[in-house]
């Protein structure tokens, strides 16, 4: 029985895996995109209903396709993010096949490739590129056992307001997506406790440019200035209800209490840990850093742009910032539910080669891993803090396709 050959197989039909395809494409490598689900399944089945991509239309998407139906300035919701890329597969005539699930990558023994084995069968691969992206196995703390009467939550299964039960809601997590759910359930009239640990909180714009076009202008999607950063810091940055800068103390002063770090639980009662004022105050200090950095380009450039007084301004502290509360007794304080917004991790089990350090994350440089042939792209930080964006996946795959025609031809090469 014959076995399928390729040159490159992709793993993943979301950004990463399309951006792949395209590149491979242009480049003249025979490849196929093999995905378990739909193309973009997680911005459809993983994501609440009311997403919106993080970024405005003008610039969360690959250069080769706008949005048609979408004013650039706007941050399109989750549904017409999948299809976008739908579109782009179908553009592209990409390679894409849903409903194949990879179940173990391995490497010949004797010959160079890579043996896949899939839902539908064996395919020979010539090279990996595993572009699952970082959002696959939710990630919390399990401090609440599941035998317990809370109801517990993450938020990729969080859909709305009404799935969950009656009375007050913890919060977990202050980034993205703990941030605009916290909002909300308070809108829809829960009471919500959010818990806030380290962030990095960017204005949504200044002066009539989006956070997007600044980190371009101030190099600070491919970080040239480098300064010293803290790994697993909450990205507090929203396009929710049209694009607003996460502020926690408007939210507190709309009625969500802050709480800080959730530490402990026992006996039915949650512990935080102390420093719930210093996160905050650090989370403003980068945003103001943003203000700066921008006044000064501003000024050396001699840009148009008109003065925004207003945006260094501050509410007030509330009083869950001036005397936080260490801990909650959940059954006293009414919470029925908690709902974790604390990110996930990977899952490379299907990957069976030599391509992982001794923590078991991806060994690599640029996406090029310590396994020759195998690739990963969609990472966060594999080049810079673009790549787990729209805008950065598409340019990584763009090197890790030149990398593969490389090593092609250093394997077809014959001495005369």
């Amino acid at each position: 029985m014959s076995v399928e050959k390729i040159n490159t197989l992709v793993v993943g039909a979301g950004q990463a895996g399309i951006a792949m395809s395209e590149h491979l494409s242009l480049m003249g490598v025979p490849h196929v995109v093999l995905e378990r689900n739909r193309i973009a399944e997680r911005w459809r089945s993983e994501r609440w209903d009311s997403l919106v991509a993080n970024g405005p239309a003008w610039h969360d998407r690959f250069p080769g396709l706008k949005f048609d139906d979408v004013s650039p300035e706007s941050f399109p919701p989750k549904e017409r993010m999948a299809q976008y890329f739908e579109d782009y597969a179908a553009k592209l005539k990409a390679p894409v096949r849903t409903g194949v699930e990879v179940k173990q990558v391995e490497r010949h023994i004797g010959r160079p490739g890579f043996k896949v084995t899939t839902s539908e069968g064996v395919i020979e691969a010539t090279n990996v590129v595993s572009a699952t992206g970082p959002f696959q196995i939710p990630a919390y703390p399990k401090i609440v056992p599941e035998t317990d009467s809370i109801q517990q939550l993450h938020s990729s299964a969080y859909k709305n307001p009404g799935q969950l039960r009656e009375g007050a809601v913890l919060v977990v997590g202050a980034g993205a997506s703990g941030s605009q759910i916290a909002e909300e359930l308070r809108k829809a009239g829960k009471t919500v406790y959010l818990s806030v640990g380290e962030h990095y909180r960017p204005p949504r714009s200044y002066r009539g440019r989006d956070y997007c076009w600044w980190l371009g202008a101030l190099g600070l999607w491919d970080e040239v200035k480098i300064k010293p950063k803290k790994q697993h810091v909450a990205f507090a940055v929203s396009g929710y209800e049209g694009g607003k800068t996460v502020d926690f103390r408007r939210l507190a002063h709309m009625g969500v209490t802050l709480v800080g770090l959730t530490k402990a639980y026992k006996g039915g009662v949650i512990e935080f840990e102390e420093g719930l004022a210093g996160n905050v105050a650090e989370g403003d200090q980068a945003y103001f850093d943003v203000l700066r950095e921008a006044d000064a380009y501003i000024e050396q450039n001699g840009l148009p742009f008109p003065p925004e007084p207003e945006a260094w301004d501050l509410l007030p502290d509330p009083d869950c910032l001036k005397e936080p509360i260490m801990s909650l007794d959940l059954g006293k304080a009414g919470i029925t539910t908690i709902l974790w917004a604390t990110g996930f991790t990977f899952d490379y089990s299907w990957l069976k080669v030599n391509a992982f350090d001794e923590k078991g994350a991806p060994f690599h440089k640029r996406g090029i891993s310590a396994e020759s042939g195998i690739y990963f792209l969609g990472l966060p930080n594999l080049v810079n803090r673009a790549s787990s964006f729209i805008y950065g996946v598409w340019h990584d795959a763009k090197y890790i396709a030149d990398h593969i025609v490389i090593q092609d031809a250093y394997m077809s090469y014959g001495k005369t």
